[in-house]
């Protein structure tokens, strides 16, 4: 539950602009994260200190249901002269680290990120008439924090979001998210680490499986060339009524559908419901990770899968790089809490050969088991993402990982040129626990997409293989 007034947390003012006019006793009563954050408001904002803000009434870390402890909300006058309309500007407080005491996030330090390293914010466009901002965003805001506090995956430019409903419960046909680098408010250095600002960008369904098909940083180079859309500053307008294909149709062929065929998609991996059965032979026991099928409880991922498969989904892979699976190995990077990274580019050494001399192969590799035949199953927007995975990664020589939302199972697809994967061309169907594999040839690609087209009905059975 959440209440709308003048920002200003704890007083009811907002704090004064960090200098050297900041009263010597204020940094005591007013928390060093969330004055940082103030600070490059008021830059940005020097006329409005002290804006509407929406605010948890019970804190999260007092057992509150928002994760977020304030929204503020600004008026930004644009550009005419840009073609930037006037808009509302929300910024989020609390997916950073506001207090440095453990209370929320746990303080690492001050060279890495301060808590998930990033608040959120949102440009909706203004009314005629409009005195007051919609609150509905805060909620919006809020909504996508949980994700972030429940899941602990982050987010990061170019990441899009499937919402499946209007943003703001309407009949409108922005109903999907994609998020990229905030145009205005600039990084900014707390005690407790750095803070980003990612810009939430209200998309309809065509634009968000163009995203996902091809990449979501070349829709919204898209959406900035077209005023209506967004424009340069990515302005979400919910009355909207058409996409950037139906405004400009050569979007999709000279665009998109060249930039699929070049680059493919930089999608690594999505949260899925998707199961597999090892069809080799019935399980032994009950601990026998092929035991695992729709109806039965899964198996638990140990904490290395678990991390190594979150550093997959998070991994977008560079089109000119050798494409990796990083190493199963205990600390994929120390240097990155919760698997944080703010560069989607993947390190060359993330193989199992690049450190030949020093890696130590784990125990758990050992009982990595090869299987005759698989039957996987996915629900049927799952499935819908299947050509995707075939022409956009595996034909570019990329993975796929499907991430089971219901349990902790995982099915990787994966094609020759990755290296670090357990399954091979020898034996291209291999399990980890309940994480399994899937090595597939160029020639079992294309002829998977060519079945795939014959298709005539979405409800048919996935590939049994």
């Amino acid at each position: 539950m959440a209440e709308l007034r003048p920002s200003g947390a704890p007083g009811p003012t907002a704090p004064p602009a960090p200098g050297p006019t900041a009263p010597p006793a204020f940094a005591s009563l007013f928390p060093p994260g969330l004055h940082a954050i103030y600070g490059e408001c008021r830059r940005l904002y020097p006329d409005q200190p002290n804006p509407l803000q929406v605010t948890a009434i019970v804190k999260y870390w007092l057992g509150g249901p928002d994760p977020l402890d304030y929204v503020s909300m600004y008026r930004n006058m644009g550009s005419p002269s840009a073609n930037i309309p006037e808009h509302w500007h929300y910024i989020s407080f609390g997916l950073s680290d506001l207090y440095g005491d453990n209370r929320v996030h746990e303080f690492t330090g001050t060279d890495g990120p301060s808590g998930f390293g990033f608040e959120l914010t949102f440009r909706l466009k203004r009314e005629t008439g409009e005195s007051a901002p919609p609150t509905w965003p805060a909620e919006l805001m809020q909504g996508l924090a949980r994700y972030v506090f429940q899941s602990e995956n982050t987010f990061c430019s170019g990441d899009h979001v499937s919402w499946h409903s209007p943003l703001d419960n309407s009949e409108s046909r922005i109903q999907h998210m994609l998020l990229t680098e905030d145009p205005q408010m600039q990084p900014v250095q707390t005690p407790f680490g750095v803070v980003t600002f990612l810009q939430i960008v209200g998309v309809c369904t065509e634009e968000l499986h163009s995203a996902q098909q091809w990449n979501g940083q070349g829709i919204l180079e898209l959406l900035r060339t077209v005023p209506v859309a967004g424009g340069p500053w990515l302005i979400t307008d919910m009355r909207r009524g058409e996409t950037i294909f139906e405004i400009d149709p050569h979007l999709q062929q000279e665009r998109v559908d060249k930039g699929i065929e070049t680059d493919g998609s930089n999608l690594s991996g999505v949260s899925a419901k998707c199961a597999w059965d090892d069809l080799s032979r019935p399980p032994e026991d009950d601990e026998d990770s092929r035991s695992i099928c729709i109806g039965t409880q899964p198996r638990r991922l140990s904490g290395k899968d678990t991390e190594q498969i979150r550093e997959t989904l998070r991994r977008g892979l560079e089109i000119n790089s050798k494409p990796v699976l990083p190493p199963i190995n205990p600390q994929i990077n120390p240097q990155r809490p919760n698997g944080l990274t703010h560069d989607r580019t993947p390190s060359r050494k993330d193989s199992l050969e690049s450190d030949s001399s020093t890696t130590i192969i784990p125990h758990e590799l050992i009982r990595t088991r090869q299987l005759e035949s698989v039957h996987l199953k996915f629900n049927q927007e799952s499935g819908a993402l299947i050509p995707l995975c075939l022409r956009g990664r595996l034909l570019h020589g990329r993975h796929f990982t499907y991430k089971s939302i219901t349990g902790d199972m995982a099915i990787t697809f994966v094609s020759t040129g990755v290296e670090g994967a357990f399954a091979t061309e020898e034996h291209p169907y291999a399990a980890h626990g309940p994480w399994l594999q899937i090595l597939l040839t160029e020639e079992f690609v294309e002829k998977m997409l060519e079945d795939l087209e014959d298709l005539t009905s979405p409800e048919e059975d996935p590939y049994a293989m």
